[in-house]
C-alpha cells in the first residue's frame, strides 16, 4: 500500500514560504480539482508550477503519495488531504468538467467553513473555469455551476474564467492578507 511521500522533493509545501522575492505575500494554497487522468494531473501540475513561481507554497493532493494510487484507502486519502486543506490559507479550485468534481466540491465546502470560523489565516477561495461548456452558461444563475458550490465561492472569494485571471485573484487575496497582517 502506498504511503504519503515524505521526501523533501515531494513536499514542496514544506520548503518555506518566502521564495520568489514575494516576502509577506506568499500563501499556502490547496490546489483542488479532478486528478484521475494524466491530463488532469498535468493541468494541476502546470497550475501548481505557476503558483510556485510566484512564491506560493502549493499542496497538490496527487503529489502527496507514492506508489500505486489505486491501492489507497479512503481514510488515508481523507486524512492527508483534509490536513492539506486545514493548513492552507487559500483554496484554489479547478472547476472544469460537465459538473464540479465531487471531491473538489467537498473541499470547497470544508474550506468555506474554515473561513466562516473567523480565523484570519483563511483568506479565500479562487474558482477557475476554463471549460467551454460552463463558459457558455456564464451569466446564468450560478454561472452554470452547482448553485451551492458557486455560492460558497462567491461568498468567500472569486470565480474566474481563465488561468491568468485566477492567478491575479490569488495575488489580490495575498496582498489583502499581507495588508491585514501589518
Amino acid at each position: 500500500m502506498p504511503s504519503p511521500d515524505t521526501s523533501p522533493a515531494a513536499r514542496p509545501r514544506q520548503q518555506g514560504l518566502r521564495r520568489g522575492g514575494r516576502r509577506g505575500r506568499a500563501l499556502r494554497i490547496y490546489l483542488a480539482g479532478p486528478l484521475f487522468s494524466e491530463g488532469e494531473r498535468a493541468f494541476l501540475d502546470a497550475l501548481a508550477g505557476r503558483l510556485r513561481e510566484r512564491g506560493h507554497d502549493v499542496f497538490v493532493p496527487h503529489e502527496q503519495f507514492t506508489g500505486e494510487v489505486v491501492d489507497l484507502q479512503p481514510a488515508e486519502i481523507f486524512e492527508v488531504d483534509v490536513g492539506g486543506v486545514r493548513e492552507a490559507n487559500l483554496l484554489f479550485a479547478w472547476l472544469d468538467g460537465p459538473m464540479v468534481d465531487d471531491g473538489t466540491a467537498c473541499e470547497i465546502g470544508i474550506f468555506a467553513e474554515l473561513i466562516a470560523s473567523g480565523q484570519p489565516r483563511y483568506v479565500g477561495i479562487v474558482g477557475l473555469v476554463t471549460d467551454l461548456r460552463a463558459r457558455r452558461r456564464r451569466g446564468t444563475p450560478g454561472d452554470g455551476l452547482n448553485l451551492f458550490v458557486a455560492g460558497a465561492i462567491a461568498a468567500n472569494g472569486e470565480l474566474t474564467w481563465g488561468v491568468d485571471d485566477a492567478i491575479a485573484a490569488v495575488d489580490r487575496l495575498a496582498m489583502r492578507r499581507a495588508a491585514v497582517a501589518k
